[in-house]
């Protein structure tokens, strides 16, 4: 009931900044329009943002022969938790990462990289599981799944925004360049806020989860660490709306770029599991 709440105003506050968006490009009849596409675009997002995520990692569904054991692993994980077993994909990467996605435990699914199977061991990769099963659990899934869309649009409606300010015909009753570049830059940066609001309590909720279904805090923070190094070395080309659904932050940024991660600092997340950092 929480995270149908949280998943509630999440779409409110992405609705409000489309609205403004589409107020700041086309006055009354463009906040009308923005209000109009909202509306569908939320229904869409409800119904299908699991799959439009899964089609832009190029995921394929794992049927037949499974090699690496994920629809063993998955389905014995999830009958441990008490929920249905999700459907498993494969994502043709080589950079090591997962996520799940689906509206409900019912309608559920989780995304391996080919480059996770290659670099964790078993026990590993059945931290990781566990980890995205608890994120099912949990029904953090919907709100990922349509923070990654809406942020998708939002994203790609400030940056139309930004040329249009730049290139487009203006009258005197428009706002200066300098102010509709402002706009341009601000949605997304709030989109992104609303993201780190939902996004960082949540992993470490998961991970106490796995904790709880595995009993081997240990694999788990040997396979955050692996991946968290392999990140920085060669950071995964997602996108930046997509990154929150991540098990770790595909997209490595130190510095300044932490402040703004989706994810927890790895080497607490680790203390929390373990006691101390690798």
């Amino acid at each position: 009931m929480v995270n149908h709440l949280k998943t509630l105003l999440y779409l409110l506050a992405l609705t409000a900044l489309i609205m403004f968006l589409g107020e700041a490009m086309g006055g009354r009849q463009g906040l009308l329009l923005a209000f109009i596409f909202s509306l569908g675009l939320n229904l869409m997002s409800y119904f299908y943002s699991d799959q439009i995520v899964l089609w832009t990692y190029g995921a394929r569904l794992v049927e037949g022969t499974d090699p690496y054991g994920l629809q063993e692993t998955v389905a014995a994980l999830a009958a441990r938790a008490g929920i249905p077993k999700p459907k498993v994909y494969l994502i043709p990467s080589e950079t090591p990462n997962a996520f799940a996605t689906g509206r409900s435990p019912y309608h559920a699914s989780v995304a391996a990289t080919e480059g996770i199977l290659q670099l964790l061991t078993k026990e590993e990769m059945k931290g990781v599981l566990a980890h995205e099963l608890s994120h099912v659990s949990h029904r953090d899934t919907l709100l990922m799944a349509v923070a990654a869309v809406l942020g998708s649009v939002i994203m790609y409606l400030a940056n139309m925004f930004k040329w249009a300010a730049i290139f487009g015909r203006r009258d005197d009753r428009n706002e200066n360049v300098i102010g509709t570049l402002f706009i341009a830059m601000f949605a997304p940066l709030a989109a992104t806020l609303i993201q780190l609001a939902m996004s960082r309590s949540r992993e470490y909720l998961a991970d106490h989860g796995a904790v709880e279904l595995t009993h081997d805090p240990q694999s788990l923070a040997n396979a955050l660490w692996k991946i968290h190094n392999y990140a920085q070395a060669m950071p995964m080309p997602a996108t930046p709306s997509t990154a929150h659904m991540f098990i770790i932050n595909p997209l490595f940024g130190g510095g300044i770029n932490s402040l703004f991660s989706t994810h927890p600092p790895v080497q607490e997340r680790i203390r929390k599991l373990i006691g101390r950092t690798l």
